[in-house]
């Protein structure tokens, strides 16, 4: 399983906020907005963080994805 941020761009797009907008409300430093943008793994205290400063849960920015065909089955 990988992880994917989609849903947080999205939001962030519903809310007319850019990733600097972000980084500056959740008080984040800009190397975790670059591994959000990579889909890599990030700590978290960092998902709260972005968690706490939109106001939502970890299902609404996140979710896990299978990346192979065995783990679609």
């Amino acid at each position: 399983m990988t992880v994917s941020y989609k849903k947080l761009w999205k939001l962030l797009i519903d809310r007319d906020m850019k990733k600097k907008d972000l980084q500056a409300a959740a008080r984040i430093s800009p190397s975790s907005i670059s591994k959000l943008s990579k889909n890599e793994y990030v700590s978290m205290d960092v998902l709260v963080k972005v968690c706490t400063a939109l106001n939502v849960d970890f299902k609404d920015i996140m979710e896990l994805v299978p990346n192979t065909a065995e783990e679609r089955k």
